[in-house]
């Protein structure tokens, strides 16, 4: 799964500011508030769709036949070329000041190398997990990443572990926990009791993993590029997926699971065609989950970014259930109430800290009731 959004204390703010001059010639500068709202709305349909529709798709190459895991693991980031679209569109020339103060371009590659050796590793595992658990089971306890990037962002991003944020962490362990022990689980076919425990273990140290990559990119930002602007979001989405990519494709060649493809491929019991457009539009639609991902970051803020990106893991469970007819018993219900007051919580305070950073010290102290917009 490769969908990055990070928020730094320093960073949430809207990108687009009224007071800036370089945002004067803009080309978003100009849209009006519908347009704006339009594009918004735009944004948040690529991000959830293309999450549920990726992870839908993921589970429908298993259930079919498919059988290569580093395949399932190369389509995660294999469709980054689009990510040049916006890219291309949207990116501005650096200004020479800018210039001057960015790194050397081989402390930049070492950065994108290490953390793209890192997203293939974690794809890998994810495609594992998805072997073995159900789309709706497998989303929920990718839920558990706010987790780790709660603990981990204390440590390494000395980010506050506040009450809210603390009940967060508590009922989305418990929610996973319910799942781990759920002996009426939906297990796909084929999958036994133990391989299911795979799954679940496989995905939660998956949902660890991705929380790390998450805190080292924000440390990336901080310390290494110096900045957060939406050009160096997308760069670096572009340039880790490539890495991640052909690192995937080694390991697939490595394997040997490439000889088998082609078998694969004759076995898919939905077809030849249905097998190459699955992984296709599997490709597509996590591309088009990040370009929903950093859209938002770039008109409106790091903080609405996460948060939808955070509504995406309780909708794809429903998707599931409606699209691969996935069983929803009791446990999984409760499971997925937590998940959603965990994913709440969590949100509250992130908001609680976007009004914080928001206001100068002075009309923290000053005026307390003084409302400002985005």
């Amino acid at each position: 799964m490769f969908i990055f959004v990070v928020i730094s204390a320093d960073n949430r703010q809207p990108i687009l500011r009224k007071d800036s001059a370089s945002n004067a010639l803009h080309p978003l500068a100009k849209l009006n508030r519908l347009h704006f709202w339009l594009l918004v709305a735009l944004n948040i349909i690529f991000l959830l769709v293309g999450q549920a529709a990726a992870v839908i798709l993921g589970r429908f190459y298993y259930e079919k036949g498919g059988k290569s895991k580093w395949m399932a693991t190369v389509v995660q980031t294999a469709a980054f070329p689009i990510l040049f679209i916006p890219y291309l569109f949207i990116s501005s020339p650096q200004s020479n000041s800018e210039g001057s103060n960015r790194p050397s371009i081989i402390t930049v590659s070492v950065v994108y190398f290490v953390i793209g050796v890192f997203v293939a590793g974690d794809n890998m595992l994810y495609s594992i997990g998805l072997l073995y658990l159900s789309a709706s089971t497998y989303s929920l306890i990718c839920a558990t990443q706010l987790v780790f990037s709660a603990i981990l962002s204390f440590f390494i991003n000395h980010q506050k572990f506040t009450a809210l944020i603390m009940n967060s962490v508590v009922v989305l362990s418990l929610s996973a926990s319910l799942l781990a022990i759920n002996d009426d689980s939906d297990k796909p076919a084929g999958v036994t009791k133990s391989k299911y425990v795979i799954g679940f273990l496989v995905t939660l140290a998956a949902s660890a993993m991705y929380a790390l990559l998450l805190s080292l990119m924000q440390l990336s930002f901080q310390k290494v590029l110096k900045k957060e602007t939406f050009s160096v979001v997308l760069e670096m989405q572009i340039y880790t997926a490539l890495v991640a990519t052909a690192v995937s494709t080694i390991g697939l060649f490595a394997s040997g699971e490439w000889k088998t493809l082609h078998g694969e491929m004759g076995g898919f019991t939905a077809g030849k065609i249905a097998y190459v457009m699955t992984l296709v539009w599997t490709a597509i639609a996590w591309q088009i989950c990040s370009v929903g991902v950093v859209g938002l970051v770039f008109v409106v803020s790091s903080l609405f970014s996460n948060v939808i990106s955070t509504l995406s893991l309780a909708i794809t469970p429903i998707a599931s259930v409606i699209i691969l007819h996935d069983k929803m018993n009791g446990v999984k219900i409760i499971a997925m109430l937590m998940a959603i007051w965990g994913f709440g919580t969590y949100i509250y305070q992130n908001y609680i800290d976007d009004l914080k950073a928001k206001k100068p010290p002075s009309a923290i102290d000053d005026a307390p009731h003084e409302s400002r917009s985005c």
